[in-house]
């Protein structure tokens, strides 16, 4: 809303200095601070109001080091970063910026899907919460909100051709060039390749002339399936202190440079990579977000004063998993998030191994101590803060090789 304000005062009133709200960069800066404060000073309060109202963890025995001591501390912690995210972005974003719809609607989507398990275990003593068949349901509800969205809307376009506008070129004669032509697209890019863009159009290729209106087809599921992936990546990933808040801030860290520079024609042209118009303005969003999970992890870190539950947990995911979608870079997504991926494997794997040498042994056998990983590595004795450490050194030359990606092919 401060926007629009100061859009006003610098473009009707012409008030000195009201123009430096038109860039993103300090605009950011604001959002972050801001987000930093709010966490870190009513982060307290919201832990508080949840003390008071019972909200504590119920702890399963898994025997692992230190679990008891964790019961009883608040949960539902998420509160407080979905609402040191908002308010920054409410306050200093274009909100009629389709992007910033989508992950204000994505925030609250995936956070009321999380509240809701939440105050199931919470209040109503089933340690089990929400049912899996209703978190798919909403999951699968957002991503077909933000694939027929990113897909139908007019405001949401790419263009592929940034290298060849040779916007740095000095011009020595007078030279007709068309126009750069914005197109609706459902390109996205390959990591690691020259020549990246692959539309997912092609995939319908084979049926003949006009596929390309029948891309929705095949757009729209890839959505709803990263959408859910990511999330329940994050959700499996909140197992121990600091761990999911840490590990996310640094892969939408690495997402705030790629929303920058695909949002912006100087640095797309110059990387060679696809300009997506409007989409900077995620930067601010970014911003808040990132400055909402570091001030959660002032109370989340160990030994943690409060949980962040499926609220937070699957909130991050489907931020992180719209951010990535919408800047075209959800390829990147198994190597940016490999943290998530791995924890979400080692489930998968485990349980599969189990049912099979159950069925052909007649005794379950197991591939790790316990999944997801983190688990694995308490039951060989691991204090939870090296593991988190170590996981976010992981997490940060896993975000450092997705960044260089931009150079790399």
């Amino acid at each position: 809303m401060l926007y629009y304000l100061f859009e006003y005062l610098d473009k009707t009133l012409d008030v000195p200095g009201t123009g430096v709200f038109q860039y993103i960069t300090f605009r950011s800066a604001l959002a972050l601070m801001l987000s930093l404060l709010l966490s870190t000073i009513y982060g307290k309060r919201i832990i508080r109001f949840l003390q008071r109202q019972q909200v504590g963890e119920t702890v399963r025995e898994l025997g692992l080091a230190g679990q008891n001591e964790k019961a009883g501390t608040p949960t539902m912690g998420g509160l407080i970063i979905i609402f040191a995210t908002l308010v920054p972005v409410i306050l200093f974003a274009k909100l009629h910026n389709i992007y910033i719809v989508l992950l204000i609607v994505t925030t609250l989507w995936m956070g009321i899907i999380g509240f809701i398990d939440d105050y199931i275990k919470i209040f109503k003593k089933d340690k089990e919460g929400l049912k899996g068949i209703f978190k798919v349901v909403g999951q699968v509800g957002l991503g077909l909100i933000v694939g027929t969205v990113l897909y139908f809307s007019p405001a949401v376009t790419v263009r592929t051709d940034t290298a060849k506008s040779d916007i740095f070129k000095v011009q020595t004669e007078t030279v007709i060039t068309p126009a750069p032509v914005e197109e609706k697209s459902t390109a996205t890019t390959i990591p690691f390749f020259k020549n990246n863009e692959f539309d997912y159009a092609e995939l319908l290729a084979w049926t003949g002339e006009g596929y390309e209106k029948w891309a929705w087809l095949i757009f729209i599921p890839v959505v709803i399936f990263i959408i859910t992936a990511v999330s329940n990546g994050a959700n499996l990933t909140d197992g121990i202190d600091g761990l999911a808040a840490g590990t996310s801030a640094v892969s939408v860290l690495a997402l705030g440079i790629f929303t920058f520079v695909s949002g912006n024609i100087i640095f797309s042209n110059y990387l060679n990579i696809m300009y997506i118009p409007s989409s900077g303005e995620m930067t601010v969003f970014i911003a808040a977000f990132v400055g909402s999970l570091i001030g959660f992890l002032w109370y989340n870190s160990y030994p943690a004063s409060v949980f962040m539950g499926d609220t937070g947990s699957l909130t991050i995911g489907g931020i992180i998993a719209v951010l990535a979608i919408a800047v075209r870079k959800e390829m990147l997504i198994p190597l940016l998030c490999g943290i998530f991926l791995v924890e979400n494997l080692s489930v998968v794997l485990q349980v599969s191994y189990f049912k099979y040498t159950k069925k052909r042994f007649g005794e379950g056998r197991r591939i790790f101590l316990m999944s997801p990983l983190h688990h694995h590595y308490q039951k060989k004795g691991y204090h939870e803060s090296k593991i988190v450490t170590r996981f976010w050194i992981v997490a940060i030359m896993l975000a450092i090789l997705s960044i260089v990606t931009l150079k790399l092919r």
